[in-house]
């Protein structure tokens, strides 16, 4: 598959909205609004996991939406429970407060209506080709016939730009090529929601930037609800159309930004760095002293 060149725009049908007017307050527990058109709702959200000593509280009563063909990422600094959110909305740990609702419906277990990419790479079981990688969750869920999920892993390996090594192993691929694969895999089960904990956060900068690239671009043909969870601020204005805001632990929503006017070609501008810096003093400031 070939990357995008720098300045080729992604937000073709969007509205842009200038950052300086796109932030608004976090929702109220319980003051969600629910519309015909949401997919994924998360409605005051509380999550908490135990540790030896005590429980610990990851998040805070978060609430948001997602819609079809979104890319929403979740941006906050280390442990304001990002990845917690995550796993909840993937059905692997229940709110203790609040409810996840996926086309109107809880969800209260996994399935393969939402499908993640984690960071590590070795995501991969290493006795399977990359092609038996792919094939392996479609037979296995009984989604496909062993034919059609071998058409379905090359079509998919192609637009990730691995159809020549469908054959090769996972310890003969890079880092950046088997976070590829996995990408590939997670988009055969044709997945409601796509869930990327952090999935470039262990790559060099250069991989970094050409993975995100390659994301971009494969979400401008397929068009997947992507939802995306990064520390990194200038990654989160690339990746989303939409952030939201968590503040230092226990996370709780500071804001929602539309970000659909920026993409890789920006990195470096003085609306880019002005935005950056915007969304810092609101990830970072005094909690209740947040810009509206």
């Amino acid at each position: 598959m070939t990357a995008l060149a720098p300045g080729v725009a992604l937000r073709q049908g969007f509205s842009a909205d200038a950052l300086a007017g796109a932030a608004k307050p976090a929702a109220a527990a319980g003051a969600l609004a629910v519309t015909s058109q949401a997919l994924l709702q998360v409605d005051g959200v509380s999550l908490e996991y135990r540790t030896s000593e005590r429980v610990v509280r990851a998040t805070h009563r978060v609430s948001f939406d997602l819609h079809a063909a979104d890319r929403f990422v979740l941006l906050g600094p280390s442990g304001c429970g990002k990845s917690t959110l995550l796993k909840a909305i993937g059905g692997f740990m229940p709110p203790v407060e609040g409810e996840i609702r996926l086309a109107g419906e809880r969800v209260e277990a996994p399935g393969p209506d939402r499908i993640a990419v984690f960071q590590e790479f070795d995501q991969l079981p290493p006795w399977k080709t990359v092609k038996q990688n792919i094939v392996f969750p479609l037979v296995a869920s009984r989604a496909l016939d062993r034919k059609q999920a071998s058409e379905r892993a090359m079509h998919y390996l192609d637009k990730v730009g691995l159809t020549p090594f469908a054959d090769a192993y996972p310890h003969q691929l890079s880092g950046g090529m088997k976070q590829r694969v996995a990408i590939a895999r997670a988009l055969a089960m044709q997945p409601r929601v796509l869930l990327m904990d952090e999935p470039f956060a262990a790559l060099d900068a250069l991989t970094r930037r050409k993975m995100q690239e390659e994301l971009l671009e494969l979400w401008d043909e397929v068009r997947f609800t992507l939802l995306f969870v990064t520390h990194s601020i200038e990654e989160a204005l690339v990746v989303g159309n939409r952030i939201a805001l968590l503040s230092p632990h226990p996370g709780r929503m500071r804001a929602e930004i539309n970000s659909h006017e920026f993409h890789l070609a920006s990195l470096g501008s003085a609306a880019f760095q002005a935005a950056a810096q915007r969304i810092h003093r609101l990830l970072f400031e005094e909690e209740g002293h947040a810009t509206p």
